[in-house]
């Protein structure tokens, strides 16, 4: 598992410091207080896959970069399959919920990605409460965590690509993105 990190000039470094920096910014307390996100397993996961397909289509988006992201969804499935461990799953049951991770994750990014993409603003905001609020009413909270995916994303396009391939990442600060106006959504 470990040796696809060493192909193509990627380095284990870079990959770590890449996931490190998404894990972190997905357990900023403000996506739980602030955006209603569940502070579950699952709501912690859906963060931290919001913030991986970000990364994911930058990586993707700059030729020099795309090796990176098959080694950072490698890195991001180990952890997965760790906390799995960690958390008391027998090893007969872990690649069924590994499976289940992978279809969530697939799922999710395709979604977001689609979202991202298309002009109607809403289309973000009912991914997000589908998929990070279980479908239940949130208030203005998912139109506020799509305003901040928006951010994040533009933010991301921008970044150097040589930073990026020293395993420097930068996201916004979530506390600073305001509830976008009605008319936005």
């Amino acid at each position: 598992m470990i040796l696809p990190l060493f192909r193509r000039g990627t380095r284990p470094d870079t990959i770590s410091a890449l996931y490190g920096t998404i894990v972190t910014q997905a357990r900023l307390p403000c996506f739980y207080q602030d955006y209603s996100v569940p502070d579950t397993v699952n709501g912690r996961f859906d963060v931290i896959v919001l913030h991986l397909t970000l990364v994911l289509d930058r990586l993707a988006a700059d030729p020099a970069l795309r090796h990176f992201g098959q080694a950072l969804f490698d890195l991001f499935c180990a952890d997965m399959d760790h906390n799995l461990r960690e958390m008391g799953v027998g090893d007969l049951a872990v690649p069924k919920k590994m499976r289940a991770f992978g279809e969530a994750f697939y799922g999710r990014a395709a979604a977001y990605r689609e979202a991202l993409a298309g002009e109607k603003a809403q289309a973000l905001v009912l991914a997000l409460q589908r998929n990070v609020y279980g479908g239940i009413d949130a208030g203005a909270a998912p139109a506020r965590l799509a305003a901040y995916m928006r951010r994040a994303a533009g933010d991301l396009a921008v970044q150097d690509s040589a930073a990026l391939r020293a395993g420097n990442l930068r996201f916004p600060d979530p506390a600073a993105v305001e509830m976008p106006s009605l008319t936005e959504t």
